[in-house]
This record gives structure tokens, C-alpha cells and sequence, in this order.
């Protein structure tokens, strides 16, 4: 693999995660996922080991990205829309929602993000990408369920699908849209 990573760039994220893992980034780079703990020759032997994977899913995503190339941007201020939009739609949905799943949370927030639908911290403060807005409402209840349900399972363990089939148990239908046109949505989001 030695010939192969001249030309991909290699970056490694330490936390306090428990294992090993890879992800193909938008630009082709490797970001590697590692504990604390891991030594710089287990990093290397996982490289080795998963190299095929990196060259599988380095062509899928040089897919995606070439099929969603020419979806046009958003502006500054339509981004700015879609946030507005989202201070009253999800917070609504999450007042519906957390009792259902018997769940109390703290603050929500609004953000404009390139790579997540939602996220829930430890503190319970539950953070939403105000793309949202531009999807179904059913996939929208879906990503409040799923961030709800994650004051009960903070992992996406059996128990954590559990909890979410017990508020939708078509849940499985608004992963597959996502699967179809979350990364369509994704590309139109611009940093500035």
C-alpha cells in the first residue's frame, strides 16, 4: 500500500473511542478514527489490513461526489431561511416528540452543517442541520425520533432501534430516502 498513499493524504483522530475505525472523506483522504491507546503500529496494520476497503470506498465516494458536483449551492441567505425555518419547525417536533419517547432534553440548537442531520450530547442539548428543512416532513420527525431516542441509548445499539421503532415503526423507510438524497442535500451547503 506503500505506492498507493503517495497520492491520498492520511489523517488520524484520537478520542476515547473503543475501536478502530476508517472514513472516506469528500476530498479522497483517509481520516483514521483511533483510542487513545492505539499504538502508531496498530494504526499501520489496520491500514494494511482494511487497505482494499480504502480503495473500494475511495472510488464510491469519487462517485458521489461526481454525481452531486453540479447541484447548485446555497446562498448565504437562503441558508439563513432554512435556519429560520428550522428555530420553529424543530423545536415544535421535539416538544411533540419527547414525551412519546419519554424523554426530557436541554437546549436546542440550529446549525449549518456538511456531514450530520443531528446530534444529541450527554447533557441531553440536541443540535439539528437546519437542512432538515428541505426534506419530508416524515424523515424530519425521524431525525428528532432518532436524537430523542438517544437520552435513552447513546449508541445505536438493538435497544436504541428498539426505542425508535416504538415512536415509528417505519423508521426504516426515512433511513432509505436518506440513503437516496441526504448526500444531494449535503452538497448544497457551502462553507463561508
Amino acid at each position: 500500500m506503500e505506492a498507493e498513499r503517495e497520492d491520498i493524504k492520511f489523517y488520524i483522530k484520537r478520542s476515547r473511542r473503543k475501536t478502530l475505525s476508517i472514513q472516506i472523506e469528500p476530498d479522497l483522504s483517509v481520516l483514521i478514527k483511533a483510542p487513545f491507546y492505539a499504538s502508531d503500529r496498530d494504526i499501520a496494520k489496520f491500514l494494511e489490513d482494511s487497505k482494499d476497503w480504502i480503495k473500494k470506498h475511495r472510488e464510491i465516494v469519487k462517485k458521489r461526489v461526481r454525481e452531486t458536483e453540479d447541484i447548485p449551492k446555497l446562498s448565504m441567505e437562503e441558508i439563513r431561511s432554512l435556519a429560520e425555518e428550522a428555530m420553529k419547525d424543530i423545536p415544535e417536533r421535539v416538544r411533540r416528540f419527547a414525551p412519546i419517547v419519554g424523554v426530557s432534553y436541554g437546549r436546542i440548537t440550529i446549525r449549518n452543517q456538511k456531514s450530520r442531520w443531528g446530534s444529541c450530547s450527554s447533557k441531553g442539548n440536541l443540535n439539528f442541520n437546519c437542512l432538515l428543512m428541505l426534506a419530508p416532513e416524515r424523515e424530519r420527525d425521524y431525525v428528532v425520533v432518532h436524537e430523542l431516542c438517544h437520552r435513552k441509548e447513546m449508541n445505536h445499539s438493538k435497544r436504541f432501534w428498539e426505542e425508535v421503532a416504538k415512536v415509528l415503526p417505519d423508521y426504516k423507510e426515512s433511513i432509505r430516502w436518506f440513503d437516496r438524497n441526504g448526500e444531494k442535500l449535503m452538497r448544497r451547503m457551502v462553507r463561508f
